[in-house]
């Protein structure tokens, strides 16, 4: 057995011991980096969730344009083009005024005062246009282009796309945006938090030691055994947060989908956030994992290079 993984296994070992014997210090760390994880993974399902809902919702939305009974094939035909040249057309669709009929009496078949209204006279549905965005978030620039003079010339009545309406759309898009966000800007802060708590409990720890870790460099140790066990432990306080930080999310889903009759809580669809985290639990697992070690090796090597550098050379 070599020599130098000898001293690395009694690094790791070292590391170890520290862990267990200063784990009621480590507490307020550890409990900080469980809650940076837990809004490390909820972000990103979350995040995920929220792009799921808002496709759902894009997927439903079309913007209509009535078009006058007077208006020409070759007049038709050219708005159809114009509009699929748009950069936030995913799709056109042009319905004849029967067409509208048939889509109005499905789309109305359980209400017979509608139907019966409808039967009694002529066809009074005009010739459709029906526009699916890529991003609900850029509808207006669709908006801009037929509210210009001559295609407004073309048309009936006012696009679908308009007031209640429009403010619903724009209100679930600008709410996707802002949660998203305020997630990232969550991770952000109590990720510096949990490193300065970590930096913080290391200089604690090289105080406490600090006699021993003077014999240690008498003795011969060498920087990297000395500061070794310290990246271990931070290391391993970031393996035990990224499990308990996976296992309470999923007690939290667990419960979510008994608690919650409905499968979805506003923006956030429980159920699809239930199966998503379910479906890529190992994934989340390992991604946990390594966040954590990242953060606590990180915030040790720090610490140690800031503080063993005068504490162990006298």
């Amino acid at each position: 057995m070599s020599h130098q993984f000898i001293t690395f296994w009694r690094i790791i070992k070292a590391g170890m011991q520290n862990f267990a014997r200063s784990l009621a210090l480590a507490t307020a760390a550890i409990a900080v980096m469980v809650i940076t994880l837990t809004i490390v993974l909820f972000s990103a399902i979350a995040n995920s969730t929220f792009t799921y809902t808002v496709q759902g919702l894009t997927d439903k939305i079309d913007i209509s344009v009535y078009l006058k009974d007077e208006v020409s094939d070759s007049q038709r035909d050219k708005l159809v083009n114009n509009i699929k040249q748009l950069q936030n057309v995913k799709s056109v669709n042009y319905l004849t005024k029967e067409q509208a009929l048939e889509v109005y009496k499905e789309d109305n078949k359980n209400d017979i005062d509608l139907l019966l209204a409808i039967s009694q006279t002529d066809n009074p549905l005009p010739q459709t246009i029906r526009i699916k965005p890529v991003d609900p978030d850029k509808i207006n620039e669709i908006k801009s282009f037929l509210d210009k003079e001559d295609i407004k010339a073309l048309q009936s009545d006012e696009t679908s796309y308009s007031g209640a309406r429009q403010d619903a759309i724009d209100k679930i898009a600008k709410a996707a945006k802002f949660l998203r966000r305020a997630g990232l800007v969550g991770v952000v802060v109590f990720a510096l938090v949990s490193m300065l708590i970590i930096f913080n409990t290391i200089r604690m720890l090289i105080f406490n030691r600090r006699d021993e870790l003077t014999i240690m460099r008498l003795l011969g140790a060498g920087s990297w055994f000395i500061k070794g066990p310290f990246v271990v432990e931070t290391i391993l306080y970031g393996i035990v947060s990224a499990v308990v930080s996976v296992s309470l999310c999923n007690a939290v889903f667990a419960i979510s989908a008994n608690a919650f009759e409905a499968s979805s809580l506003g923006l956030l669809d429980i159920g699809y956030a239930s199966k998503y985290f379910a479906d890529h639990f190992w994934w989340i697992l390992l991604i946990q994992l390594a966040i954590g070690i990242l953060i606590g090796a990180a915030s040790s090597l720090i610490a140690t290079r800031r503080y063993l550098k005068f504490k162990t050379t006298k």
